[in-house]
């Protein structure tokens, strides 16, 4: 498939985070796009803004007649859309050529020198930090959230060099061909589409043995590359942690150098690992360490990953897509790092019925750590429910007596109810929506008190 014989491109699932960043890709690159999606968000309005035609009715009189010549067209999808979706059901009948989002960036990518961040935590933040730092050297990086520095999800350079979200979800990574690649974790996870959790260890390896450069890997991993780590031997190495005016400090050696003094403003071990992980990367690539140190300090994060949403002497309000158990400790510890003294509430939204189930217990313990906890019905996404499998369940785990089952229309008064003044959400679903409602109410109350 040639991509300049493309004119036009239709988007099944064009608000998916991932989706929108290829979208805004072919849109700066003079295709005319269009898509479906569900239903309206921030994403879709964005991509309207810059001339997109987005539907949201899955019915064939929605599909523009520009985008139904087969020989100019390419319909690109995403897998958490139905099997029995009307429009993408059409474009296969008639034979359009139809790909799915991960075989599309592996296409777009191929001819790029190309840096890939994998992982099942970690890996937004990580290509983040790394599309940021490679800004300098006219990167274009493709990335699965929204980089505050940016705004987009999209960081658009030129066409030599990219940088790439490498997701093991279906399986999608094993569609690029990366020269650079790091893998931050294999903690298990998707067992919706892996059969098993080794079935998840064999998809990383296959990853790995596709990296024609350089793989680095976060220390105890069962892969072979270059480590890094934190207080601990390694190839890259972080030490001297602590906080000063809000942000972390540390120092980083490299198999030849040390960097001194790195200002970060991302709080949590976790994300020292993931700056890490890119400054890894970016070293091996070739970016100067001075350059690394200096993209650091000027990275402002990326939305949903321990963002301030209200940050007042007297209020904290952190908005976080943890939706793993690994991830929701990752957040605990880091709130108490930044918090040590407060009481924190945490408000919960599960995501996926299979993911509660498989991963039960170890929700019950993360969630156990807070000093409250309150609980959202399960977001269901792609998936039907599961006799059994609810938030009732997961609430009879904790230990924490103070737990409550609570209703998104319930969920401020709540919230008030609640005597301390730190408050993390938490989740993948429309929880993401619903903490703007949330904290946007949150404000006026505090600016009417003040």
């Amino acid at each position: 498939m040639n991509l300049k014989e493309i004119h036009t491109v239709y988007f099944v699932g064009i608000g998916g985070i991932g989706m929108s960043a290829i979208a805004r890709y072919f849109a700066a690159n003079g295709k005319k796009i269009a898509g479906y999606d569900k239903t309206p968000s921030k994403i879709t309005k964005e991509l309207e803004r810059l001339g997109v035609a987005i539907n949201f009715e899955d019915v064939l009189q929605n599909i523009l007649p520009a985008f139904l010549d087969k020989a100019h067209t390419l319909v690109v999808y995403t897998p958490a859309v139905s099997e029995n979706h009307t429009q993408l059901n059409y474009f296969l009948a008639q034979q359009f050529t139809v790909l799915k989002r991960a075989e599309i960036l592996g296409k777009i990518t191929e001819n790029t020198y190309c840096l890939a961040v994998a992982g099942t935590h970690g890996k937004t933040t990580t290509s983040s930090i790394l599309g940021h730092i490679m800004a300098t050297a006219n990167a274009t990086s493709f990335l699965g959230g929204i980089a505050e520095n940016y705004h987009s999800n999209l960081i658009l350079g030129g066409t030599e060099i990219s940088v790439v979200e490498a997701d093991e979800f279906d399986r999608s990574f094993l569609q690029l061909s990366p020269n650079i690649a790091c893998v931050t974790s294999m903690d298990a996870d998707h067992l919706d589409s892996y059969e098993s959790p080794d079935a998840l260890t064999d998809s990383f390896i296959a990853f790995s043995e596709k990296v024609s450069g350089t793989l680095i890997v976060a220390k105890g991993l069962p892969l072979k590359g270059l480590t890094y780590a934190i207080d601990a031997s390694a190839d890259y190495r972080a030490s001297n942690l602590r906080i000063e005016s809000g942000s972390c400090i540390f120092d980083a050696q490299t198999p030849t150098s040390k960097i001194e003094n790195i200002s970060f403003e991302l709080p949590g071990r976790h994300n020292i690992m993931n700056a890490l992980a890119a400054i890894a990367m970016a070293d091996v690539y070739g970016i100067s360490l001075e350059n690394i140190k200096k993209c650091l300090g000027t990275f402002k994060g990326v939305a949903r990953r321990f963002s301030y949403k209200i940050k007042t002497e007297n209020f904290v309000l952190i908005d976080d897509y943890a939706h793993h158990p690994t991830a929701i400790n990752a957040v605990e510890n880091a709130v108490r790092e930044m918090y040590p003294e407060r009481e924190v509430l945490v408000v919960f939204q599960p995501h996926l019925f299979s993911r509660t189930r498989d991963f039960i217990d170890d929700f019950a313990l993360a969630l156990n750590k807070f000093d409250a906890i309150l609980l959202l019905d399960i977001y269901p996404a792609r998936e039907v429910p599961i006799p059994g499998v609810d938030s009732n369940w997961l609430l009879s785990k904790i230990k924490n007596p103070h737990k409550k089952l609570t209703q998104k229309k319930n969920l401020l008064k709540d919230i008030n109810n609640f005597s301390g003044k730190v408050v993390v959400m938490l989740g993948a679903g429309d929880i993401g929506t619903l903490v703007d409602e949330v904290s946007n109410e949150l404000l006026k109350a505090i600016n009417h008190e003040v």
